[in-house]
């Protein structure tokens, strides 16, 4: 017997961002709920927000994985539909990457540079978006980029293998 279950997609960023920012992390989360997938994020502020903000508009589910033993030590942002509070800090970032199919970083700080850094060394497909930039010994790493949410979402779902645009893998 076959089993069906949805991807799960993190976007991942910072607490504080742009204002570009939070519209391209809103369009993001959109695109990834009418997709069929669920977004995970680390559930709190800033691009956090923003995509689980666009994925609830569309539809979609939204898992936030927070920092805090409870809601009194790190309250969701009110678009987590699922908040799993889990007392690790950053640590956390660790959960955020493991259980996302594919990620997709926009802007953020040392907290997704971790994340990024997770993603590549789990080699988890990523796709970066006015974020980090990295080069090694003066050569720039081949990490997938993308100027749109559009760009983003399109290039993530073809690393993970889809060409049709599934939400769930059987």
């Amino acid at each position: 017997m076959k089993r069906t279950y949805r991807l799960i997609v993190g976007v991942m960023g910072g607490s504080a961002c742009t204002e570009q920012q939070y519209a391209l992390a809103k369009r993001v989360g959109q695109l990834i709920a009418e997709r069929g997938a669920v977004l995970v994020c680390g559930g709190m502020t800033g691009v956090m927000t923003a995509a689980a903000e666009g994925a609830r508009e569309a539809g979609g589910l939204t898992i936030g994985i927070l920092p805090g033993a409870n809601a009194h030590e790190s309250p969701p942002n009110p678009f987590i539909e699922v908040a799993l509070f889990t007392g690790l800090r950053e640590g956390r970032n660790y959960l955020n990457v493991a259980v996302s199919d594919g990620l997709i970083a926009i802007g953020g700080g040392y907290g997704t540079l971790s994340e990024i850094a997770l993603a590549l060394r789990m080699g988890k497909p990523l796709v970066l978006v006015d974020t980090w930039q990295f080069s090694l010994r003066g050569e720039t790493l081949a990490i997938p980029t993308a100027d749109t949410a559009e760009q983003a979402v399109d290039l993530l779902w073809q690393l993970m293998g889809f060409t049709d645009n599934p939400g769930t893998v059987r």
